[in-house]
């Protein structure tokens, strides 16, 4: 309802735009405004209702916002066609969108957003059904072994860790069904360990991810600096300390107009940061106020601290201000020279406005990444753990050696056995004998002669039912989920190799529309159907070899 409502009121406020486009487009550029996504959010919305009209008006998006991906896989989807021409421009508006990424802070970070989330959230809850499916199976053989030897009540001193969170308790399951796994198993108890070694920087992560997107001071300062809009960076970065802060509250003055303003705020930046970003754009101000001369200087100073291509280009200008067309043209080619498509693209708006004139440089991609930082208060454990991110490798290691001394102290672990199901261990049985059976089913199968015709035939008919049973469940679970079959026939690691794959691309979906973007809504569409695809392959590969190893006896 809050969407519809943002997306009425954008609807209200932009309604001028679809009568007089062209001017302001115009002004927006005079402005210094390169991005109108809200327009062009309203035009694909448009595009999608007229199928007639659907191409003119995406290409009017893409005029709007043209590091939008968003226009460019509508664009792929409306130009799909059978033929050669339609699938080579389908594909090239696809890498047109996927190239766009980098030009678009927003829709990279809400990209790496979901993709993370997804990571963090399938492994958890992989983990959390391991446990699920297993420990209903394995803790009667945990009874077993308590009841044959006290001394493994021991091993209830790990939970002491459960009380400490989620995270832990975990651990704990994992770890108690661990014991009880071959070797390779054992992986799934060493990997959890992994990732709470390295939840630290994946609290962090979060931490960043859920700060960042919420900050009404970050997205001012994305804003400005990706050329979306001033007034907002005006209203909320005045106050602010930060370099970054000034740096985009400056950029936003200077484009509209307030250039003494900016001036001042480029000084003292300068003071403290001295940085060709910022020298480049304090010379944008005095070109606009026609002190060429003062901009020349400024310019030059901002090469000597670094080249940038639009240092260049815009000491060209100023050059040919001042009527030195040689110079001009020598900068001109070394900013060409540096960086032929960004010149190529301000070529194609520049016009008399110092806005359109001159080119102002932003903080980079990498800048706003870092900048995004400082809106972390604290690393957050979201509730998963008592103690701080810190602390959770410690007791992580801990964990882990007590798993290791365990495993060592106590080399024998309860069994079933894998004809009949019955639970065994070396205790109650002289020797383990050959394929962990017990000893009736042994004698059943094996030494045929110490058992009498109708005991082996009862036994053989019992053993019967009971792998019948356990196919069948295998068989209902191998349609529920990938892995889950495995999992609960014991082998935990191929199981989980199959179930965290399936539950990441189910997860994708889920977190694309959790981080959407703006006020419609725009999602990662393309990785949508990636993760479907993918998804349905795990599922379908899954369910092949899991009939194979069935067929064979093998689970």
């Amino acid at each position: 309802m809050k969407r519809f409502k943002a997306f009425l009121m954008a609807c209200l406020l932009l309604l001028p735009v679809f009568a007089y486009g062209a001017d302001l487009f115009e002004e927006q550029l005079d402005r210094g405004i390169r991005e109108t996504e809200p327009y062009s959010y309203l035009l694909i919305q448009q595009a999608r209702t007229d199928p007639v009209h659907a191409e003119a008006l995406l290409k009017e998006a893409e005029r709007y916002s043209p590091n939008l991906p968003a226009v460019y896989f509508e664009l792929s989807k409306e130009s799909l066609g059978l033929n050669a021409q339609g699938m080579f421009e389908t594909f090239d508006y696809l890498r047109k969108g996927l190239d766009a990424y980098e030009r678009n802070f927003w829709w990279s970070f809400m990209l790496m957003s979901s993709l993370f989330t997804s990571f963090v959230a399938s492994f958890l809850l992989s983990i959390f059904m391991i446990v699920i499916i297993r420990v209903p199976k394995d803790v009667p053989l945990f009874m077993h072994d308590i009841r044959e030897s006290k001394n493994r009540l021991l091993l209830l001193l790990a939970f002491v860790f459960a009380l400490l969170g989620p995270l832990y308790l975990l651990g704990c399951l994992l770890m108690l069904i661990s014991f009880y796994r071959a070797k390779w198993d054992r992986a799934v108890f060493y990997l959890y360990v992994l990732f709470l070694i390295c939840s630290p920087l994946f609290l962090y992560v979060l931490s960043l991810v859920f700060s960042a997107s919420s900050s009404g001071d970050f997205k001012a300062v994305v804003q400005v600096n990706e050329s979306k809009g001033n007034a907002y960076a005006l209203s909320v970065l005045g106050d602010r300390k930060g370099y970054d802060d000034f740096f985009s509250y400056a950029l936003a003055l200077k484009r509209t107009g307030r250039y003494n303003q900016a001036i001042e705020v480029y000084d003292r930046v300068a003071r403290v940061h001295p940085d060709p970003r910022v020298y480049n754009n304090l010379a944008n101000c005095y070109f606009a106020l026609g002190d060429f001369e003062k901009a020349k200087e400024l310019y030059l100073k901002a090469k000597d601290l670094g080249t940038l291509p639009f240092v260049l280009y815009n000491l060209s200008q100023t050059y040919r201000e001042t009527l030195d067309f040689s110079k001009g043209e020598e900068s001109f080619l070394a900013a060409q020279a540096l960086n032929r498509e960004a010149v190529s693209q301000y070529r194609a708006i520049v016009g008399r406005n110092p806005n359109r004139t001159v080119v102002d440089e932003t903080l980079s991609f990498s800048a706003l990444l870092l900048h995004a930082r400082e809106r972390i208060a604290r690393t957050s454990t979201f509730g998963m753990s008592v103690l701080p991110p810190l602390f959770i490798p410690v007791v992580a290691l801990v964990m882990f050696v007590f798993f290791i001394i365990s495993g060592k102290s106590f080399r024998s672990w309860a069994y079933r056995c894998t004809r009949c199901g019955k639970i065994l261990c070396s205790r109650c049985e002289k020797h383990i004998l050959w394929g962990h059976m017990c000893l009736q089913c042994y004698r059943s199968m094996v030494k045929i002669e110490e058992s009498d015709a109708k005991e082996r035939i009862s036994r053989l008919l019992a053993v019967y039912e009971h792998r019948q049973k356990r196919r069948a469940v295998i068989k209902i679970f191998s349609f529920m989920l990938p892995g889950v079959p495995q999992i609960y026939a014991g082998k935990t690691l191929q199981g989980f190799l199959f179930l965290w794959p399936f539950v990441f691309f189910v997860f994708v979906p889920i977190m694309n529309s959790f981080f959407n973007l703006d006020m419609a809504g725009f999602s990662h569409a393309w990785l949508n159907i990636l993760s479907l695809i993918f998804l349905c392959i795990t599922y379908a590969l899954s369910n092949i070899l899991t009939g194979r190893r069935i067929a064979k006896g093998w689970l």
